[in-house]
């Protein structure tokens, strides 16, 4: 049985932010199944209940790390140029979402935002407020631009490849199924690009991200005008 003196010792070692920092942790390694009240007790070599002195429950850990992951993207700045500032936030939570591929789909979901998470949005607006966007604009440009890293981040993470070091192994194992001369289009864009050397499935980032940028810079510029 635990005693008043461990359960003293526990509550001192223990912290919200480093209940959450490991919670983060479990979810990196092993997915956010893995995570549990007694998994997360086990992890900071604790008791189960000290951890609920922390966090209540499961959707406070979830909101918890959430706000962690939010905290970790590259804030844009009102003060620098809108399109930087967009494409450097941009950058920022798509290298993010590869460090915690688990959070790709919370992102978006949770209605308990904390700090961290109403700052990053209240950058965001700032940022394309300052630089003459009206508000509806603004809607629109952080709907499209988070809808876009969102859905890369999908995408990359459900790739079977993952590098140029990965495109010959995976491209070789499908290839013989289009040898019959049945789809030339396939075949075609297959060797004249993805098995070309150095093909990177990330490279695409940029030039979409560029995409949204250049049609949202019109948009503004008309309605400038």
């Amino acid at each position: 049985m635990t005693s008043a003196r461990q359960r003293r010792q526990e509550s001192a070692q223990l912290s919200r932010e480093r209940v959450l920092v490991a919670a983060m942790a479990i979810a990196d390694a092993d997915g956010l199944g893995a995570l549990t009240i007694r998994s997360l007790a086990r992890e900071l070599g604790a008791k189960p209940m000290s951890v609920y002195h922390y966090v209540a429950n499961k959707d406070e850990i979830l909101d918890g790390i959430v706000d962690l992951v939010y905290g970790e993207i590259e804030l844009p700045s009102a003060s620098g140029a809108w399109r930087t500032e967009m494409h450097r936030r941009a950058s920022s939570a798509r290298r993010v979402l590869r460090r915690h591929p688990w959070a790709i789909l919370l992102l978006q979901s949770r209605t308990a935002p904390g700090t961290a998470t109403i700052r990053h949005h209240d950058a965001v607006i700032a940022s394309l407020r300052a630089a003459g966007f009206s508000v509806e604009l603004t809607a629109h440009a952080f709907a499209v631009i988070d809808s876009y890293v969102f859905g890369f981040a999908v995408s990359e993470a459900a790739l079977p490849i993952h590098g140029p070091a990965s495109v010959a192994e995976v491209a070789e194992s499908m290839m013989g199924r289009f040898s019959t001369g049945e789809f030339p289009h396939l075949v075609e864009f297959a060797t004249q690009h993805i098995l070309q050397p150095g093909y990177d499935f990330g490279d695409e980032f940029d030039f979409g991200l560029e995409l949204i940028l250049d049609g949202l810079e019109a948009r503004a510029a008309a309605a400038r005008a």
